[in-house]
């Protein structure tokens, strides 16, 4: 007989119930999750129980999790892997000594393999955001386009965080900090910015209006936005930070120094940089091409 765990619901029978349960159990977790991992698992676990959340737990398998994966990576690896990502934590917690599930439906299930990072945004995506995007969105879009940080750490980063010409942030994620150069784009934005105490992105209406925002709920702004407008279809937060990289890279500089004003290491930086650094190699190569050919 298990001991109940207190915060967290007896009923896991079906799959919502038991995503219900995880999450309920994570102020006691050992291995603390990080609220920007909260906030992802949260966002992807949300779209399992909506597809699987009245079926039994116990029931699902490993082919059911496949079918999921090949479903939804046919046209979205990168969202795919996320959803088995979240789907894996959960039932690895499932298996252990709370013992919720006795198999793991996850098993032998692969992600997509990704060798160029995540998409950046298209020019058109990029010109058309400019163009539409408003209050915290357009804050957001110029904060991760031009320092290339996290959504996570967009949604944190003020005033407080400015030293001259420079942002800089300890990342949730890993805890580097990068010195993030104020690009002139990104400077004449925040020269409307009122300044104030607190983060830069405050929510835009509701009852929390003028309050921070999360990560999540930068997420659910944009997504709604997204929905109702198909030029940005495959456009992530996430993305910008490919455009952050490629554009210093374009201009020239180093992984290292993009790695010092990103915070990513040199290893994405170079993996980020592939496909512009085959567009610069081509470019060379046709251009001395013509030189001999005169």
């Amino acid at each position: 007989m298990i001991n109940k765990i207190e915060g967290v619901p007896e009923r896991t029978d079906t799959i919502g119930a038991l995503i219900d349960a995880y999450v309920a159990a994570w102020p006691g977790l050992r291995r603390k999750l990080a609220p920007s991992t909260q906030d992802y698992y949260r966002r992807y676990l949300a779209v399992v129980k909506k597809i699987w959340g009245n079926l039994p737990a116990a029931d699902l398998t490993p082919a059911d999790v496949e079918a999921l994966i090949v479903k939804i990576g046919t046209e979205k690896p990168g969202r795919a892997n996320n959803i088995l990502y979240a789907l894996r934590s959960m039932c690895s917690w499932a298996r252990g000594p709370v013992g919720h599930l006795m198999t793991d439906p996850t098993h032998g299930v692969k992600t997509y393999q990704s060798n160029e990072g995540h998409k950046p945004w298209t020019a058109e995506q990029l010109a058309f955001a400019e163009k539409n995007f408003t209050g915290v969105l357009r804050r957001a879009y110029f904060l991760a386009r031009y320092t290339g940080q996290r959504a996570s750490d967009i949604v944190r980063l003020g005033w407080t965080d400015v030293d001259g010409e420079t942002l800089s942030l300890r990342q949730k994620k890993t805890g580097v900090r990068p010195v993030c150069p104020i690009f002139p784009e990104l400077a004449a934005e925040m020269a409307t910015w009122e300044k104030r105490p607190g983060p830069f992105l405050l929510q835009d209406s509701g009852k929390s209006a003028a309050k921070p925002i999360s990560t999540n709920q930068l997420w659910k702004v944009f997504d709604e936005f997204r929905g109702k407008h198909p030029e940005l279809d495959g456009a992530v937060w996430h993305g910008l930070r490919a455009n952050a990289v490629t554009s210093l890279r374009r201009l020239g500089y180093t992984g290292p120094q993009i790695s010092d004003a990103i915070g990513l290491s040199v290893e994405m930086v170079e993996r980020y940089s592939r496909h512009e650094d085959k567009k610069a190699g081509a470019h060379t190569l046709l251009r001395d091409y013509r030189e001999r050919k005169l």
